[in-house]
C-alpha cells in the first residue's frame, strides 16, 4: 500500500501552530516599530543640547561678542575681514563678590547711555532675524541688545579725575597704573579727555575703554559726570576670557589700576618684626612652663 503523504512538521514531528507563528511575526513588528528613528533621536539630541545652552547662558556663563574698538588691545573687535573677539561673561561672580576696580565687565547700557559704540546690523527678514537672534545667543553674531563691554575705573565712593601733569587719571586724588591703555597711532597720553572731579554715587560704577581716544564711556554718555555712571545692577557679569578666536585664547587681566606698590614708612616696615617679637613672648613662656612639668614629672618617676 502506498505511503499516506506528511505534511512538513517541525523537529518535534509536531504540525507548526498558524497562530503561534503569525503572533511571532506581529511580535517582532511591534518590537521593531517601538524602536525610535534615527532623525527623532538627533531631534531630541540638539533640543536638549539647546534647553542646556540657553540655560546655562542664562544662568552661568554666556560668550558675547566684541564689536567695537574701544577695549583695544585688551580685546579685538575689528569686524569683517577681521574676527572679533569672543568672550565668556562669568555672570555668577558678583552674587559673591563685590565689583572692584579694574575688573572688565559686560552691562546694559542705562537709560543716559544713548550713544552706542557700534550698530549691530539686523535683517528686515523676520526669518532671518530669529536667526541672527539664536546666533546671538551663542555669540556667533553680534547682540541686538544695547550692552556694553568696559574696564571699571572707579567704585561708589571714590572721586576720579583726569588728569594730572602727566596725563594719567587720578582716584581720589592718587595717579593710576593703567599699562593696558592703547593709544591708536597718531595719539598719546596728553589726548586724554580732561574732565573735572565726579564723585562716583553709592552703587554705581566709574567705567572707561581701555583705548582711551576711542571708546564712549563715562566721560561723554549722558553728558558725562554722574550721568555716565553705571549701576552695579546693569552689571550683567565679569569678562573672564577669550574664546575665539583660538589664536587669542587666554584669560582677561583685571590690573587693579589703584592698587599701586608705595613704599611703606620706615615705622610701618617694622610692623611685621615687632609682631613676631610680641607672638614670640608667650611661646617662650610657655615653653619653659611645659618643660619644667615635664621635668618634674620625670623625676617623680625615677624616685617610684
Amino acid at each position: 500500500m502506498a505511503e499516506p503523504a506528511h505534511s512538513s512538521a517541525d523537529e518535534d514531528g509536531q504540525e507548526p501552530d498558524a497562530e503561534s507563528t503569525a503572533d511571532s511575526a506581529s511580535g517582532r513588528k511591534g518590537k521593531q516599530k517601538k524602536k525610535a528613528p534615527l532623525w527623532r533621536e538627533i531631534l531630541v539630541l540638539l533640543g536638549t543640547a539647546l534647553v542646556l545652552t540657553v540655560l546655562i547662558q542664562t544662568f552661568l556663563a554666556r560668550v558675547y561678542v566684541i564689536p567695537s574698538a574701544s577695549m583695544e588691545q585688551t580685546l579685538h573687535g575689528c569686524t569683517a575681514p577681521c574676527f572679533g573677539d569672543r568672550v565668556l561673561v562669568d555672570k555668577l561672580v558678583y552674587d559673591f563678590t563685590d565689583i572692584e576696580p579694574g575688573e572688565v565687565v559686560v552691562f546694559r547700557g542705562p537709560p543716559a547711555w544713548t550713544a552706542n559704540d557700534f550698530q549691530s546690523p539686523r535683517s528686515d527678514n523676520p526669518i532671518v532675524r530669529i536667526f541672527q537672534s539664536g546666533l546671538s545667543l551663542v555669540g556667533l553674531a553680534p547682540p541686538d541688545e544695547r550692552d556694553f563691554v568696559k574696564r571699571v575705573i572707579a567704585v561708589g565712593g571714590q572721586t576720579v579725575e583726569c588728569c594730572d601733569e602727566q596725563h594719567r587719571l587720578k582716584v581720589d586724588g592718587k595717579p593710576l597704573d593703567e599699562p593696558y591703555i592703547y593709544w591708536q597711532p597718531g595719539s598719546s597720553p596728553s589726548d586724554h579727555d580732561p574732565f573735572e572731579p565726579v564723585k562716583v554715587p553709592e552703587g554705581q560704577l566709574w567705567v572707561m575703554g581701555d583705548n582711551r581716544t576711542n571708546s564712549t564711556d563715562s566721560r561723554r554718555q549722558g553728558g558725562g559726570g554722574v550721568n555716565g555712571t553705571v549701576p552695579e545692577s546693569d552689571v550683567i557679569g565679569k569678562a573672564r576670557a577669550i574664546v575665539l578666536p583660538p589664536s587669542r585664547w587666554g584669560g582677561i587681566g583685571d590690573h587693579n589700576a589703584q592698587a599701586v606698590a608705595l613704599d611703606a614708612p620706615a615705622w610701618q616696615s617694622g610692623i611685621p618684626a615687632g609682631a613676631g617679637l610680641v607672638a614670640a613672648w608667650p611661646v617662650v613662656f610657655l615653653g619653659r612652663k611645659l618643660r619644667k612639668r615635664l621635668t618634674r614629672a620625670s623625676q617623680a618617676g625615677s624616685v617610684r
